[in-house]
């Protein structure tokens, strides 16, 4: 789709118009343009409220940097685009419009990304380095070709931390699972959460304390791709501020403390056909009525098929070749949900709860895919710091593929994979270069990130092993300093 085309679409004016009844009616007086880069970064522009409608119809103009956050490798060159390249174009998406509950003057809105129309190449086309555009474009011909559509939900864990007077860091609680105790301790900051969350269109569902310090889970409603990823998005944005409120950090880094569970972001899916968009009712109208719209009813395909007194550890057809498809490409997904060198912590530190296994079972949560009811397939190697758009992306292609290519999962795992030596055959990647090294493999996978979006984001994640790889750290001086004698 072009910028002209998505300018000229259906009911996108009245939409605009509507948006500017809400900058008159809440006395918003400026607008935060917002896409992701592909580290999962929110980036943008500000804009006066006043100047809607020319923000609406032209858009912002940005370096092509942005998507890759305008920066530098560790040898100084920019990654992705340099300064000789163009400006993009950063269209808003009015349905996604909302204002900030934290300040009320202030309302953000997600844009789409679009080639400069003097460009040389391809004028005014979609820009494929725009996250949240390519997943948009990925899911509508995924439903085309096979008349469904993927539903997606997501479980944010993360850690509320504070500084001590040594400047360490610690939980504002301690490791205790399911501890109510603990929740009291976080219960203003949840609440405060939970409030913002509510009137940006997070339909929250239930929550509770992980096992480790300050470690929060709070869940929101599943929903079709793109507007699923938006939420995360938005749930970070709400406890980065909620933090600031508070005077504590909101760590979203996967594994920070070692010997402890780490955050992980677990992606439940089912396939659907049919179904409408529901609105969830607010308190008051402070966003246009898409921000509150999640898709409900319709037919899910996982059950299809399925008599009540069925096996629940046997999967329909369809089942069989969602499942087989994800396994298949399980290596490659590893560097979309296992994104940074960190992220890799979690997955080494075996028995707490975090995958190891390139396989799958049911309710076997040492698999990367687990089988946790027989409505819903988990992705489990996707952890706290993932770009919910680019894995998404990753997940519709591995999707379409097993049921392309009927392909089959295999037999279930059922045994604990912590157990015993590792099998190399059926073990994850263990370390970011070895996931790239296997994205790089996969001609399916490698799909999902199309036109530039393959080189951008495999240029950061390059770099960034190889920083990991030329840093010596305190472990290096612990474990080596007295090495010879």
């Amino acid at each position: 789709m072009d910028i002209d085309v998505f300018l000229s679409e259906p009911g996108r004016s009245d939409a605009c118009n509507d948006v500017r009844k809400l900058i008159d009616k809440l006395d918003i007086q400026y607008i935060y343009v917002q896409f992701v880069s592909v580290t999962g970064r929110v980036v943008g522009k500000g804009m006066p409220a006043s100047r809607w409608e020319e923000l609406a119809n032209r858009g912002v103009q940005l370096v092509y940097g942005s998507v890759s956050n305008v920066a530098t490798d560790r040898r100084g060159r920019y990654l992705g685009y340099g300064p000789e390249a163009s400006e993009l174009i950063a269209i808003p998406e009015p349905e996604t419009f909302a204002q900030l509950p934290w300040d009320g003057r202030v309302a953000r809105v997600f844009a789409r990304l679009f080639r400069n129309r003097e460009e040389h190449e391809m004028p005014g086309a979609a820009l494929t380095s725009d996250c949240r555009g390519n997943l948009a474009q990925l899911h509508d011909a995924f439903a085309d070709r096979h008349g469904m559509r993927l539903r997606v939900g997501t479980e944010p864990e993360m850690m509320w931390l504070r500084r001590t007077e040594d400047n360490d860091l610690v939980g504002v609680t301690k490791p205790y699972c399911y501890h109510v105790d603990q929740l009291e301790e976080l219960r203003d900051i949840t609440l405060r959460v939970l409030s913002y969350g509510r009137a940006l269109g997070l339909d929250m569902i239930q929550g509770d304390h992980e096992d480790a310090p300050g470690q929060l889970e709070l869940n929101f409603r599943f929903d079709d791709p793109l507007r699923n990823a938006d939420r995360l998005l938005t749930y970070r944005q709400i406890c980065r501020q909620v933090a600031r409120e508070f005077d504590v950090i909101a760590c979203f880094m996967t594994k920070p403390f070692p010997g402890l569970s780490a955050s992980g972001c677990h992606h439940n899916l089912s396939l659907w056909r049919d179904g409408d968009n529901e609105i969830v009712p607010a308190e008051a109208e402070t966003t246009m009525p898409a921000v509150r719209s999640y898709r409900g009813g319709g037919v899910n395909l996982l059950t299809e098929g399925r008599s009540a007194g069925s096996n629940p550890q046997q999967l329909n057809d369809i089942a069989q070749r969602m499942v087989g498809g994800i396994v298949t490409h399980l290596p490659a997904l590893t560097a979309l949900g296992a994104s940074t060198v960190n992220s890799y912590r979690r997955l080494l530190d075996t028995g707490l709860w975090a995958p190891v296994a390139a396989g799958w079972g049911f309710q076997n949560r040492t698999c990367a895919v687990r089988v946790s009811a027989p409505d819903r397939v988990e992705y489990r190697t996707a952890d706290s710091m993932v770009n919910p758009y680019l894995m998404a992306a990753g997940l519709l292609a591995a999707i379409d593929d097993g049921l392309r290519n009927d392909l089959h999962p295999g037999p279930p795992t059922a045994a604990n994979s912590y157990d015993g030596t590792p099998d190399p055959q059926r073990s994850l990647p263990m370390n970011l270069g070895a996931a790239l090294e296997a994205l790089d493999r996969d001609e399916v996978l490698r799909s999902a990130l199309p036109g530039d979006m393959y080189r951008v984001y495999t240029a950061h994640k390059l770099d960034e092993w190889e920083r990991f790889l030329a840093t010596t750290s305190e472990w290096d001086f612990d474990f080596y300093l007295d090495y010879v004698s």
